[in-house]
């Protein structure tokens, strides 16, 4: 056993040189201490390996202890760095295609318990009323307090027709909600639309995947041709839009602007940094537009309302958005499975980063509210990034005003009221861009009759 543990401490140190040469550039003597403080920490390691295989009270694999090695070394980093073991790697390829069995819901880590971000939209999740913010306590009969995310996808997943008990924990409810919801093939329809009033559109996006940007262009063209010709006004909501491919985000930023920077990325490698530039061709440029978000917009979506917010293409009303400023690369260990790392940070094209902080939007419009006093006056805190433990901070990052640099705009309405999201009336938000649509394009009328 002895010999074992050093050939595997040897092995691993070798490993750790060799990558230590290819990326880091070291002098020789950088390389000797990195290699020794390298070398100590396998062996601590080869040693807890041998002591849990020869005393641990059941028969456990070298590959099982691997493995969970590695989980935990990737947990250690932050939030969104995981390992993908063979099927939680092939889930993921699933999901950027827009189609895989289970509930529709997504889910981070807050104080080592499952929590909601949020529900995707037309799912089991979704249709039994679950909520961002709250807390997955058990899944059938096993509770969650320290589970794996990954573990927990893996369970809450499965073939469609197949039901699931799942306990939650909300906040301002005094009992635990108890769900069996019935599992079904999510299929997201990324992009959704319609007309709000003749001359203006409303379209939303639920995730970006590897067909939004065509979807986009399709339900433009379609709501073009049902207002006649061309819009007055468009509303893009990207409420509770958890993110999805920075390339489509790029592309959707591109649909709106003709020009300049879109996003860039900053990170250790050269590969890490680039930039991401629109292009005229195709672009809708000649309606205003107001993007609606809140706690429930991450990642890809913050990129949109960003870059539209920088390039004063749009206003950005709602609330202040999750904060994930940050790039994850899928790097395949071989064609079963794959690591996902954070390799870089975002920036929007005026240089900020969102990490930890998120999008501020020019127009404050709280639609929970109305949701709280309906629900008998609890107002649930939305999940944000800066919540996750172990989540790192932007550079130079300053604390963003509670209620940011914009307008605040609390819709109190009727005590009796409920929200839903994309229904004119019934819905603030949407109500105000609608109106702050109308009111923009009055006053241009007004200026330009009034200019000699």
């Amino acid at each position: 056993m002895k010999n074992r543990k050093h050939w595997l401490a040897t092995v691993l140190l070798v490993c750790a040189m060799t990558a230590t040469l290819w990326f880091g550039g070291r002098t020789v003597s950088r390389v000797s201490a990195v290699a020794k403080e390298t070398y100590d920490n396998i062996d601590v390691f080869t040693n807890v390996l041998a002591l849990v295989q020869k005393n641990y009270v059941d028969n456990v694999t070298t590959k099982q202890l691997i493995d969970g090695a590695i989980t935990g070394m990737l947990n250690a980093l932050d939030p969104h760095s995981a390992y993908l073991p063979p099927d939680l790697y092939k889930e993921l390829q699933v999901d950027t295609r827009g189609s895989f069995g289970g509930l529709g819901i997504e889910i981070t880590t807050r104080n080592n318990v499952l929590t909601v971000v949020s529900p995707i939209e037309d799912t089991p999740a979704y249709r039994a009323g679950i909520k961002s913010g709250d807390q997955i306590i058990k899944i059938e009969d096993e509770f969650t307090k320290d589970m794996p995310l990954v573990e927990a996808v893996k369970k809450m997943r499965g073939p469609k027709g197949t039901t699931i008990h799942i306990t939650l924990r909300r906040e301002g409810v005094q009992k635990l909600i108890d769900l069996t919801l019935t599992r079904e093939v999510i299929k997201i329809q990324s992009v959704k639309s319609r007309p709000l009033e003749k001359g203006y559109g409303y379209l939303r996006i639920t995730q970006f995947q590897e067909r939004t940007d065509d979807d986009l262009q399709k339900a433009m063209a379609n709501l073009e041709k049902e207002n006649g010709g061309p819009l007055a006004g468009l509303v893009l909501d990207l409420r509770n839009n958890p993110g999805g491919l920075l390339t489509q985000a790029v592309k959707v930023s591109d649909e709106f602007i003709d020009a300049g920077l879109v996003v860039y990325t900053d990170g250790r490698l050269e590969s890490q940094r680039q930039k991401y530039f629109a292009h005229k061709a195709g672009s809708h440029t000649d309606f205003p537009m107001i993007v609606l978000v809140n706690g429930g917009s991450a990642s890809a979506s913050e990129i949109v309302a960003g870059c539209l917010q920088d390039h004063k293409r749009a206003l950005v009303l709602g609330t202040q958005t999750f904060g994930k400023g940050s790039v994850q690369t899928i790097l395949p260990l071989d064609e079963t499975a794959a690591v996902r790392l954070t390799t870089a940070r975002y920036y929007t094209p005026n240089g900020r980063s969102i990490q930890a902080t998120g999008i501020t939007p020019d127009i404050f419009v709280e639609n929970a509210l109305i949701q709280a006093k309906a629900d008998g006056g609890a107002k649930f805190p939305s999940v944000r990034e800066e919540n996750l433990p172990g989540h790192f901070e932007a550079p130079n990052k300053h604390p963003a005003p509670k209620n940011g640099t914009g307008t605040k705009e609390d819709e109190e309405g009727d005590e009796t009221s409920a929200v839903h999201e994309g229904e004119l009336g019934k819905d603030p938000q949407l109500d105000r861009a609608l109106e702050l649509l109308k009111s923009w394009n009055v006053f241009k009328t007004v200026v330009a009759q009034s200019t000699p």
